[in-house]
């Protein structure tokens, strides 16, 4: 892919992230601390996301044109993307390597993931402002890296990684966590604009539920909400029904 161009980059332009992290320790537990963040020198140019849903059908004699179909479950989304890295403004840096080697990291077990005795790679969420539809916790199941430019001394300097992400499966409402099904919790990257009541709206439906993510990050002060703060969200089914209004110090 080559490098996209364009305009210089103003301070309304919102960045791509890849955020890794450790992943949970026990069944059912949300994800650990960060581990590293892959840098976008440039938002993707396309993303595709896919998801898709079974259905079976058995033969029956008692119908003509076939027997109705059962719905047996639905697959996690996947979404696919590249990532440019260049650094022939500064070819000694070794910038590239790096970032490459953190991303082909996704594919290995954690040390610390050893340690816990739940041998896994890290989990990962990617997020780009306000496109909430592809903002989901992942695990990276393909890395791809092509080197495209080198230094005289052979360090790469300019690549393309092509990754495949699937989303971390969330249990249906009423289902015990503990009985082997991933969290059904998600985080969430703040940007401006976002309030407590706003989230709680777009995530149940429900602007007085604020007070569940609240107490979920340990928020004291909800006018306190900057851009680029990582906010957990509870599973739907956690969401117990608020106050009739929303207080008048939280935005909505």
């Amino acid at each position: 892919m080559a490098a996209p161009t364009g305009g210089k980059a103003g301070a309304s332009l919102v960045r791509a992230a890849l955020a890794i992290h450790q992943p949970p320790t026990d069944l059912g537990g949300s994800m650990g601390g960060r581990i590293g963040e892959a840098e976008f020198q440039f938002n993707p140019t396309q993303l595709q996301l896919a998801r898709s849903a079974e259905w079976r059908t058995q033969r029956a004699v008692a119908y003509t044109r076939g027997a109705p179909p059962k719905f047996t479950g639905a697959a996690p989304a996947t979404l696919q993307l590249e990532v440019f890295l260049d650094s022939s403004g500064t070819p000694n840096s070794g910038k590239v390597q790096k970032q490459v080697e953190l991303l082909l990291s996704c594919c290995e077990v954690t040390p610390q993931s050893v340690s816990s005795k739940r041998p896994s790679p890290p989990w990962v969420r990617f997020s780009w402002g306000s496109f909430n539809t592809v903002q989901f916790v992942a695990y990276v199941t393909n890395v791809s890296a092509t080197y495209t430019l080198f230094n005289p001394t052979g360090e790469p300097i300019r690549a393309t990684c092509s990754l495949a992400l699937t989303e971390v499966s969330m249990p249906t409402k009423g289902q015990n966590p503990t009985s082997g099904a991933l969290s059904a919790r998600r985080v969430h990257r703040t940007v401006a604009g976002d309030s407590l009541a706003s989230l709680a709206w777009r995530e149940y439906g429900d602007a007085t539920r604020w007070r569940l993510i609240a107490e979920a990050n340990d928020i004291d002060d909800p006018m306190r909400l900057r851009p680029g703060t990582e906010l957990l969200l509870p599973a739907a089914d956690e969401a117990r029904p608020g106050p009739v209004t929303t207080p008048a110090h939280v935005e909505s």
